[in-house]
């Protein structure tokens, strides 16, 4: 399947990776169909109106004439006040609604589908000195988790139907990342010293760049069907150490201070942010050896290019 002739429909294209993916492959030359309610309104991509994803969305007409779609729309894990506090939901849109698209698009004669799952689906954190691969034992531990891991194991039922291809990452940084990266750029820019340099710990993270590459390479691969993928951009750094590394790209020092992991955590719990310090403080380590050895791929970008991109201007 040569992905020149292919067009591709990619759901979820308003969000951090659709857009990035779908503006990735136009500027290959890649005919690309956004499947999303709203018009992204991206140069060159056309768009098809889904409405709310979940088990009885009707993809039918918005599939039609498709070789590939890949699936980036999801209801997103959040933490804190904006939380979801109905955990329902999730296995409703990222469950549910992944079973109806892929059971429509084998009907619409759709060749592949590439899954955007979330390295949630194994867990939240790994042991020390210890890497997931792509064949470690999932165990979800949050219902976001819970329905990727579901999700996967419904599109695992079609692999004799239709090419299914997923892909793992951790947590996706590029331009327009919100949340708690977000924070801690516009925190390094503004030189506010941050409690963070006590932290001794390891996480993946995933450039969009890296990310937008790997699952173009996944449209057209021959030996990415049947596979589940782990990505990230091949280094796991410390938290002071990503810290450090967006002060490089911001062209200033971060401001660390040295503060006990433990400290954070405590004052994390006595202030309603245990999970969000949980994320600080913890380890998640992946080994893509999977990944570029099936696929011959290595992240095209480095993290203080990926960083550079990312970092939001600053306002007053």
């Amino acid at each position: 399947m040569q992905i020149s002739s292919l067009r591709i429909g990619v759901t979820g294209a308003n969000g951090l990776v659709g857009r990035a993916l779908c503006t990735h492959l136009h500027g290959q030359g890649h005919s690309v169909v956004a499947l999303s309610r709203h018009n992204p309104h991206l140069v060159g991509v056309s768009w098809q109106r889904v409405g709310d994803i979940d088990g009885q969305t009707h993809w039918a007409s918005a599939l039609a004439g498709l070789h590939a779609v890949v699936h980036c729309a999801a209801h997103a894990h959040q933490i804190g006040p904006q939380a979801d506090p109905d955990p329902n939901t999730y296995f409703r849109v990222n469950t549910d609604g992944t079973y109806a698209l892929v059971r429509a698009a084998h009907a619409a004669g759709v060749k592949r589908l590439v899954f955007v799952s979330s390295v949630k689906a194994m867990g939240e954190a790994t042991p020390v000195n210890t890497l997931w691969n792509a064949h470690s034992e999932p165990h979800p531990l949050d219902a976001y988790g819970r329905s990727k891991w579901a999700a996967e194991q419904a599109l695992a039922a079609w692999q004799e139907d239709i090419e299914v291809v997923i892909v793992r990452p951790p947590l996706v940084y590029g331009p327009g990342v919100g949340a708690n990266f977000a924070r801690l750029m516009r925190a390094v820019q503004r030189g506010w010293p941050l409690p963070l340099g006590g932290i001794q710990n390891r996480r993946a993270m995933v450039g969009l760049g890296n990310l937008t590459d790997l699952l173009t390479l996944c449209l057209s691969h021959p030996y990415a069907p049947g596979q589940t993928f782990l990505v990230s951009d091949g280094q796991d750094l410390s938290t002071p150490d990503w810290a450090r590394a967006i002060g490089r790209a911001a062209g200033r020092p971060a401001r660390l201070l040295s503060v006990p992991a433990t400290w954070l955590r405590w004052a994390g719990a006595l202030t309603g942010r245990s999970e969000a310090v949980r994320r600080l403080t913890d380890s998640l380590c992946l080994d893509i050896g999977h990944t570029q050895a099936t696929l011959g791929w290595q992240p095209p970008h480095s993290i203080e290019a990926g960083l550079r991109a990312a970092l939001p201007p600053l306002t007053p």
